[in-house]
């Protein structure tokens, strides 16, 4: 079994900053890209920033020079610098790993269970 585990949301001003963390466990073999969602009410889920095991980064447009993606290998964790909020970030943040959990099965995506961000105006 693999769990993502998030956290660091919550109720920030516009222009304001917030991290969000997730840790990945349970059987896990290696990791591939990790990353991070969204879906605003009404809207669909939408790519954040994803973030590959080699390092390379991708952000939507959105967010691009103010969210940071990094990673912790060791760890298996993912993190989501947001800065200079705005409130149209206001959404449930979900974070999404491609883990193998053994050489004997091909990688599949898993989810977190998502962490609400709120931005007021």
């Amino acid at each position: 079994q693999v769990q993502l585990v998030e956290s660091g949301g919550g109720l920030v001003q516009a222009g304001g900053s917030l991290r969000l963390s997730c840790a990945a466990s349970g059987s896990i073999f290696s990791i591939n890209a990790m990353g991070w969602y969204r879906q605003a009410p009404g809207k669909q889920r939408e790519l954040v920033a994803v973030i590959t095991s080699g390092g390379s980064t991708n952000y939507a447009d959105s967010v691009k020079g103010r969210f940071t993606i990094s990673r912790a290998s060791d760890k298996n964790a993912v993190y989501l610098q947001m800065n200079s909020l705005k409130p149209e970030d206001t959404a449930v943040y979900y974070c999404n790993a491609r883990i193998r959990a053994s050489t004997r099965v091909a990688s599949t995506d898993y989810w977190g269970q998502g962490t609400q961000v709120t931005v007021s105006s």
